[in-house]
């Protein structure tokens, strides 16, 4: 009998294999060998693999009796595969695009977006045409049963959906709404437009979902990147389990923000490192370490781990990959205990605005923008700050607000008086509430204890800190405390004097609120300068005085406070030294260690024991106070303070 597969809700370790077969490929399948998959399987033992079946292009790897085998097409490789992990208890899930297929829209026109121009999209069909009926559910039950697959990966799906003036698009619309369609951002009913799409996609979604959970209720179903920061909503169709492939280059950054933000929907997830760069001349592939750093981003927030690479063209997985594999798993495992279904100690709330995401989104989904700008340079300053930080959209904090002692909202234009009034409540309560921008600082403009001079200017602006002034121009607030203290200040020049406030703290109810009247957070995401992440700084320090866990250490180590899934309280270090943040340097081949770390934890009574894990050494500590002090020697990529 076959060893059991783990379900993706049990599942840790995993590796992707995407080809997008297509028309000029010769011998897809002609290498997938037995041999090959097992030596894969017993290096690497990995929990799941998922191979391609179908990509962009739209021909299938498979000889589908639904739609279009690749025409080089030279063996069954799934057939292999299958037979392979089905012997050696490896779950095999598939890679399949959704809206995007090419070949489907050049065979049947009528299935395609149409562009506001009235041309077709040549990439990307409607949801509102045949396709999925017609082609997409019969081909996925068909590989689903051909091959008793475990899973589905489905790729290009909502951040491939696009505006549609199709025929059945504009057809829909106007019965919803009896009107003709907006054809630009000028137009008076854009965001109905916008919502009508996402609406659309939604229905979309559950049709196939629904109709291939029917097929097997067994089967582990995602939509690649839905609902995630691309598409914020709260999660209410039937996914198993959510995922995404976080950006090649902008690796670790991504997956922190991307990280925190899953973590936070209540739902089975991971996230998939690219194991290779692109350049102009082609394929850069990663070092072992430079994975291993990526993936300690990921499984430090409680997450599974995944990693992408393609195979040659007829379906060989080199052994170099292998290795590099097998090194990368063995990190990952060594770390299983410490990671995973671990659960946040929730110390610092950032705020994602969905709403205001979507709204300045002139895309279905795959949001980007100023407004997602705010919420990456808000979270690096804080985690560069040294502070635990969760992610979370307006529906995911309703019901966990009270649990954090700091809030954090980044600039935006709007918030409804629901969400507005429950921050307020929250505050009033005993809560401490940061504004980070002149938009934020307007939403709470009665409660923050000053007087705004007018309206916000664009202007020049530099702060101080201990490595000099710093440039922040932009929107900025003049404003008057009144009943607030001024936390910072800022300049007109480079030279710090005649400063304005730049920041303030008041006291409201039992709490505290505090905000910065200018752009500081999108300006941190852009040059990391330190004097914006020290006033930001300044204004926490004010508003939250007594963090659980405070650390020494240089600015590229990350806290993250964690409970194990044996509920012991877990400080994660993760090493950021050297990670990829530019196209010009595209392998990270060394990460110096830093150390000796300084930890301070509020820990209350005297613990048991303090180990460094997943090492397992003891650490020399003291407790006074109800404060642990420990001190870890030296950090290379990731570890944790266990204290039991």
């Amino acid at each position: 009998m076959s060893p059991n597969r783990l379900r993706r809700r049990d599942a840790y370790f995993g590796l992707h294999f995407d080809q997008h077969a297509n028309e000029g490929d010769e011998a897809v399948g002609a290498e997938t060998t037995a041999e090959n998959i097992r030596e894969l399987i017993e290096r690497v033992k990995p929990d799941w693999i998922q191979w391609d079946c179908k990509g962009h292009p739209g021909y299938t790897s498979w000889p589908t009796e639904v739609g279009w085998t690749a025409p080089g097409l030279a063996t069954d490789g799934l057939a292999v595969l299958r037979e392979v992990t089905r012997e050696m208890g490896v779950a095999l899930l598939m890679h399949y695009s959704g809206v995007i297929d090419q070949k489907a829209i050049s065979e049947h026109p009528e299935w395609a977006a149409v562009n506001a121009d009235g041309e077709r999209n040549e990439r990307s069909s409607s949801t509102f045409g045949e396709y999925v009926e017609a082609l997409m559910i019969p081909q996925l039950r068909e590989v689903v049963e051909r091959y008793d697959v475990d899973g589905l990966w489905v790729d290009g799906d909502c951040w491939g959906a696009v505006l549609d003036w199709s025929p059945r698009a504009v057809e829909a619309w106007r019965r919803e709404t009896g009107s003709e369609p907006p054809t630009s951002a000028e137009d008076e009913s854009w965001e109905t437009w916008k919502d009508f799409h996402r609406d659309q996609f939604l229905r979309y979604l559950r049709r196939w979902v629904d109709a291939l959970h029917e097929t097997k209720p067994t089967l582990d179903i995602t939509s690649n990147w839905m609902y995630s920061t691309y598409a914020p909503l709260e999660p209410e169709i039937g996914l198993d389990y959510l995922s995404g492939d976080y950006s090649q280059s902008s690796s670790c950054d991504r997956a922190r923000i991307e990280a925190r933000y899953l973590a936070g929907t209540g739902m089975p997830w991971d996230l998939m490192a690219w194991g290779f760069n692109r350049s102009a001349g082609g394929r850069q592939h990663k070092p072992a370490i430079h994975l291993m750093q990526e993936a300690a981003c990921v499984l430090s927030q409680g997450g599974a781990f995944q990693y992408y690479y393609q195979p040659t063209r007829s379906g060989h997985v080199p052994k170099q990959f292998i290795e590099t594999a097998a090194q990368v798993a063995s990190f990952c495992r060594e770390r299983q205990a410490l990671c995973q279904h671990s659960v946040s100690a929730p110390q610092v709330a950032l705020l994602f605005p969905a709403d205001e995401v979507l709204r300045r989104s002139d895309r279905v989904f795959h949001t980007g923008g100023p407004a997602r700008a705010d919420v990456e340079g808000a979270l690096h300053a804080l985690l560069d700050l040294h502070y635990s930080v969760d992610v979370l959209a307006e529906w995911s904090l309703l019901d966990r607000i009270e649990e954090y002692p700091l809030l954090v909202v980044p600039d935006l234009e709007d918030l409804v008086d629901s969400v507005r009034n429950l921050l307020l409540d929250y505050v009033r309560g005993g809560g401490a509430l940061m504004a980070l921008g002149a938009g934020a600082a307007n939403i709470f403009r009665r409660e923050l204890g000053v007087r705004l001079d007018g309206n916000p200017v664009e202007t020049s602006a530099h702060l101080n800190s201990a490595a000099g002034m710093g440039a922040v121009p932009g929107l900025w607030q003049s404003v008057t405390p009144v009943s607030a203290d001024a936390a910072a200040f800022r300049y007109q020049t480079y030279h710090p004097r005649h400063g304005v406030p730049a920041a303030t703290v008041a006291t409201l109810g039992e709490g505290l609120i505090g905000a910065a009247y200018g752009p500081v957070a999108r300006d941190y995401g852009q040059t990391h300068h330190p004097s914006a992440r020290e006033m930001i700084g300044e204004l926490a320090r004010r508003l939250f005085p007594g963090p659980m866990v405070e650390i020494e250490a240089p600015v590229d180590v990350e806290l993250t406070l964690r409970r194990d899934a044996r509920g012991r309280l877990c400080a994660h270090l993760l090493n950021l030294t050297c990670a990829q943040r530019s196209e010009q340097f595209l392998a990270v081949e060394s990460i110096p260690e830093v150390g000796p770390i300084e930890v301070r934890l509020r820990a209350g009574e005297r613990p048991a024991a303090v180990t460094w894990e997943p090492a397992g050494e003891d650490l020399a500590w003291t407790h006074e106070d109800g404060v642990l002090r420990v001190t870890v020697p030296r950090l290379h990529i990731h570890g944790a303070v266990v204290v039991e």
